[in-house]
């Protein structure tokens, strides 16, 4: 009988995945097995631990109980992976996920921590997207008939239609008169490869983060001139060093996910919080002045969107640096705390689900590349996605560094970035994905909870689970020693445990809510 050589060594296991899931069902340890394992049994590659476990009295420092790994089944510790990309562990990304949802709900609606008067404060959800590098293929429904934007089978407007249909200078044709459809995968894929500026691109995503920040900035200065205008005093602060300050009576509290397009150029949706300032308390997100409403957020958005741009370092193939600006779709919305199209809860679900996305809409999806592995996706002669890997690459290149500042523009709204050292090294760190080295999910510091309070509030809620003395505290010294699991059967196990118990939860509370809506219409 042939035999299937398995990665990981285990005594009396030499065939197949069934042969794997029957020997570990089989035997006496498997139900402490799955309940050792329930921890990480969803993730997809779990890291494994070995080392010491202790029990330690948080008042007396005394250790009162000690557990060695080589007691546990296996012999190893598993951790789930913690990894936010659906692409890589849907399992970990449905947790992170939840918390990004409760992140962005909390600051719509109030809630672990937060009061319950931010649902009152101003707040729109803004698109900033990425400016024109080059035509491409897109899907447009000029008018929608359809029910659900989710089930949309309206019909697509032609893609590029010209009344005159030329070819750009290499020859391609600069008009597309077919009607794409939502799942086509030439969606986002320019007209003309060499016409279209990959470069331009690539350092757009690289500096896309800094011109938000700057964007921030001009929307709060706006809304400080208008302030003024209006006269509206300033609020006297003292800071924690005891230095008294005069600041603004109104500031912007965001949340924002960043959200890869299919042509591979990053875009931001943003939610911005209007809130006022407490002298007593400057970190309570109070209502704002009652004279600043969501109009005049929403003109302070406009505003900077038009007016501010980064001119980017030198570089040698740059002299000038590139011009880094947002396009010209900038959309403002108002959120519907109750009804409508965008409802606090819609809003951040829709964040939530882009949080675990990364480069998946583009086709493109790597670890981190290196030298050994740069010329298995990167081509200057290549499609869309390989020249722009190798624009990363050949821009990140080592070059001669200027450590003087760059000079500063006549126009006060178009700054340049100081010149630092290498400071186009990070492209080719963030070559896989191309170019973008912000997180996809951040937060103004007052916007709402954390992800760390979120994680504290579960692992807290496991100890009681778990009948942990609230004085007693447990400290590991553990070492890594791998990911994954140790054969696909025991991964085929733990993951089907984690989809039934994921069921389980899920049906309990449908049920609960279906009881509560049947006594609400009693």
């Amino acid at each position: 009988m042939s035999t299937t050589p398995l990665t990981h060594y285990r005594p009396g296991v030499t065939v197949g995945r069934d042969a794997q899931v029957m020997h570990r069902a089989a035997s006496p340890e498997f139900s402490g097995w799955l309940e050792h394992t329930r921890p990480a049994d969803g993730c997809s590659r779990p890291i494994r631990l070995t080392g010491t476990i202790a029990a330690v009295d948080r008042n007396t420092g005394r250790i009162t109980g000690q557990l060695h790994t080589d007691e546990l089944p296996d012999r190893t510790l598993y951790k789930a992976c913690g990894n936010r990309r659906e692409s890589v562990c849907p399992d970990c990304a449905w947790v992170y996920q939840g918390d990004a949802y409760q992140v962005v709900c909390r600051g719509l609606t109030g809630g672990k921590g937060i009061p319950a008067s931010v649902g009152r404060h101003p707040v729109v959800f803004a698109t900033f997207t990425a400016p024109s590098f080059g035509p491409v293929h897109h899907r447009h429904v000029p008018r929608h008939t359809c029910r659900s934007r989710q089930r949309c089978d309206c019909r697509p407007a032609p893609c590029r239609a010209r009344s005159t249909a030329g070819a750009c200078p290499h020859g391609q044709p600069a008009a597309c008169f077919a009607r794409h459809e939502a799942d086509d995968p030439g969606l986002g894929r320019p007209l003309c490869l060499d016409c279209y500026d990959h470069a331009h691109q690539v350092v757009w995503n690289h500096f896309s983060g800094e011109l938000w920040r700057r964007t921030k900035q001009a929307i709060e200065r706006h809304l400080a001139a208008l302030c003024r205008k209006r006269g509206i005093p300033l609020v006297r602060v003292v800071t924690a060093s005891g230095k008294v300050r005069w600041v603004p009576p109104v500031r912007v509290s965001h949340g924002k996910v960043a959200e890869m397009q299919r042509r591979a150029a990053v875009h931001f949706h943003v939610l911005l919080r209007l809130d006022g300032i407490d002298p007593d308390d400057p970190d309570a997100p109070v209502p704002p002045p009652a004279d600043i409403t969501a109009d005049d957020l929403e003109d302070a958005i406009h505003a900077a969107a038009r007016q501010i741009t980064v001119t980017t370092p030198l570089h040698p193939d740059k002299p000038d640096g590139w011009l880094v600006a947002w396009g010209e779709q900038v959309d403002v919305r108002r959120i519907n705390s109750t009804d409508g199209e965008l409802t606090d809860c819609k809003v951040a679900a829709y964040l939530a689900k882009y949080a675990t996305k990364a480069t998946e809409a583009t086709g493109h999806s790597s670890a981190r590349l290196t030298s050994a592995t740069i010329d298995d996706y990167a081509n200057p002669e290549g499609d869309h996605l390989a020249r722009l890997i190798d624009a990363c690459w050949h821009l990140g290149r080592p070059t001669p560094t200027d450590t003087s500042n760059g000079a500063a523009s006549a126009d006060h709204h178009q700054d340049r970035l100081d010149v630092k050292p290498n400071v186009y090294g990070g492209l080719r760190r963030w070559a896989h994905m191309l170019g973008f080295g912000g997180h996809f999910l951040t937060k103004a510091r007052r916007y709402s909870v954390t992800f760390r309070l979120l994680r504290d509030t579960r692992a807290t809620y496991r100890r009681e689970e778990d009948d942990q003395p609230a004085d007693t505290i447990t400290v590991g010294t553990l070492t890594y020693i791998g990911s994954g699991w140790l054969s696909e059967g025991d991964a085929l196990l733990a993951n089907t445990a984690a989809r039934q118990r994921r069921e389980s939860r899920r049906i309990g509370r449908e049920e609960l809510a279906h009881a509560a809506w049947l006594g609400v219409a009693a």
